[in-house]
């Protein structure tokens, strides 16, 4: 079940690494970290091919592993799809849903809506991204994310936000570097207003109880200001997670901002 109250650090690999045994040895070097990372519930999202070895192998108290994404259906003749129940079967506890990539390649808010429903009813924790391509000085991008969020939540009841995690991901400012992240600031008010739609919703106690997480060009330079300052419950990384020395020290900055409380 999702926390608020916990620190979540979730890697989306991608389409990395080129090898089984490369990504065995980074998840085996993940583990290692993430076991003395007191405070933060590592997660790794690894290519699906991957995700049942690393599993199995390397999860932990502070370690889990997730997919990239889920189709809406549980079976059927949808060649190349893989269901969320399969996830959770090769002891995948999570699964990114909505990511920016995703959405380029053609898939819609409702598309996204019905595997938000499928991988909450697996029993998978689901890390719905949402996230604006530009913003403006009107404010215009703040009905977007509303209608985006809303969208994806429709027909969700208040008793399925307990499996739920929201990834704010402004399309702009991914892969541009810890210089081209959104300033804490910006992050925390992003936030709140996440906050807010979720507890018109769902009401004050339910909002309250979705961890919201940030990425975009998140680097060992902003993660601890990001976390403390945006009052993010956590980090979506993506490349960077896959730099051990990058990765290693994005885990270090939650301890940081642990000890500067």
């Amino acid at each position: 079940m999702a926390n608020v109250s916990q620190k979540y650090l979730i890697a989306n690999w991608k389409l990395y690494p080129a090898r089984l045994a490369e990504a065995k040895m980074l998840a085996g070097i993940a583990k290692k970290r993430a076991n003395r990372c007191r405070g933060v519930l590592t997660v790794i999202c690894p290519p699906a091919i991957y995700l049942a070895e690393l599993a199995g192998r390397y999860s932990s108290q502070r370690l889990s592993f997730g997919a990239q994404d889920c189709f809406f259906e549980e079976r059927g003749a949808f060649t190349g799809e893989i269901a969320a129940q399969m996830i959770k079967d090769v002891r995948g506890q999570y699964v990114i849903i909505g990511h920016s990539e995703r959405r380029a390649l053609g898939e819609t808010d409702e598309t996204v809506a019905k595997k938000v429903r499928a991988a909450l009813g697996a029993g998978l924790t689901a890390v719905l991204c949402v996230g604006e391509r530009e913003r403006d000085e009107e404010g215009r991008y703040l009905a977007f994310l509303e209608s985006e969020l809303g969208t994806a939540l429709a027909g969700l009841s208040r008793q399925k936000l307990g499996k739920l995690i929201v990834a704010y991901e402004p399309i702009w400012a991914i892969g541009k570097g810890a210089e081209g992240a959104m300033s804490a600031h910006d992050v925390h008010e992003t936030s709140l207003f996440i906050r807010k739609i979720l507890r018109e919703r769902y009401g004050e106690k339910a909002a309250f109880s979705v961890p919201i997480l940030y990425g975009g060009s998140v680097a060992p330079e902003n993660a601890a200001t990001i976390v403390r300052d945006g009052e993010v419950q956590g980090l979506l990384v993506g490349h960077m997670s896959l730099d051990l020395k990058a990765f290693g020290e994005i885990m270090g900055a939650f301890e940081e901002v642990g000890e500067g409380r």
